[in-house]
């Protein structure tokens, strides 16, 4: 999230004359993020206030867009906590704002928690399966946009921005996930709706009555798309269950993370044996995209570039590392 994208209070109470949703209050950007232009929106009704998070898409277009949003309403109609979109009053959910995609979710409650501990992952790999298996129903398809046709379109574009060692890894890599990819193990992999992205600033923790925490949901889902779920797991589990410094995995996150999500959805002895490919695969993808972002940057109001080093720093750790927590 990150604001390319100016508005005006002006311009959004304008806009919002076709949402029934009463009088601006309170409108503001988000800095965090690096793909889409993101405002927190206050309204009141009523008398009463409601939070709203308003998204103008920057690079998604209008025929894209409905897998995301519709999987959002699915997912939150079956009890899973994600942002729900809300229809203006022609029942339509993505609108053109400033002549670019555009639309209202609801606001979660609760922060990111960017130190996690045991109890914090557990919760999200128990949320994490309960996801997977709402979406197995959910009746629109789209592939994965960030996966491996992806990185191989990619990585002609960032390869002149590293040096010797970091091009054979890339290259390795990608040669190796490709092997992978095109073997019958993956295409046995169970696999379906997403989220492809599931960082800690993704995820919202709300403090309880009893002074503990509980998950208040998973969001900004603009880079799902129907994958293997083990993809999805491994991605979560390469951020949540690390230390950050190094890149190495956090046995005592790792294992909680894995055995609340096994719980729910139990993993395969295929699963289990490519755990370390679809580590791998999950650190490339974000290493890649962290070099495009980084060395070929899209102009921003608000944009903070993430350090492509981290996600190299995690794959060589995968590649290094051969007893890797399971479950």
């Amino acid at each position: 999230m990150a604001v390319f994208t100016t508005v005006s209070q002006d311009e959004i109470a304008s806009w919002l004359l076709d949402y029934d949703l009463g009088t601006v209050r309170d409108f503001r950007g988000i800095a965090s993020g690096i793909e889409n232009s993101n405002f927190f929106l206050t309204t009141e009704r009523d008398g009463h206030t409601q939070q709203y998070v308003l998204t103008i898409f920057e690079r998604l277009s209008f025929t894209q867009l409905p897998y995301y949003l519709h999987l959002m309403a699915h997912l939150a109609a079956r009890g899973i906590r994600v942002p729900a979109p809300i229809p203006a009053r022609d029942g339509e959910i993505l609108r053109a704002l400033k002549g670019k995609p555009a639309t209202i979710v609801t606001r979660l409650p609760g922060s990111s928690q960017l130190a996690p501990d045991a109890g914090h992952c557990a919760e999200v790999g128990d949320m994490l399966a309960r996801m997977h298996l709402a979406g197995q129903d959910y009746g629109r398809s789209q592939p994965n946009l960030r996966s491996l046709a992806w990185w191989q379109q990619t990585e002609p574009e960032i390869l002149p921005f590293l040096d010797g060692v970091q091009r054979d890894l890339l290259r390795d890599e990608i040669a190796h996930q490709a092997a992978f990819f095109a073997s019958a193990d993956y295409a046995a992999l169970p696999g379906g709706p997403c989220h492809c992205d599931l960082f800690r600033d993704n995820v919202l923790f709300e403090d309880t009555p009893q002074g503990g925490h509980r998950l208040g949901g998973f969001f900004d889902f603009y880079f799902a798309g129907h994958d293997k779920w083990l993809f999805d797991l491994a991605v979560t589990v390469n951020d949540w269950c690390i230390d950050l410094a190094t890149g190495a995995l956090d046995a005592g996150r790792a294992s909680a993370l894995l055995q609340a999500y096994h719980a729910v959805r139990p993993l395969s002895e295929t699963e289990a044996a490519h755990w370390q490919d679809m580590l791998r695969a999950g650190a490339l993808r974000f290493w890649v995209s962290r070099l495009w972002d980084f060395y070929l940057p899209r102009e921003a109001d608000i944009l903070q570039p993430h350090d492509p080093t981290h996600f190299e720093r995690i794959l060589r750790q995968r590649l290094a590392t051969q007893a890797l927590p399971w479950t």
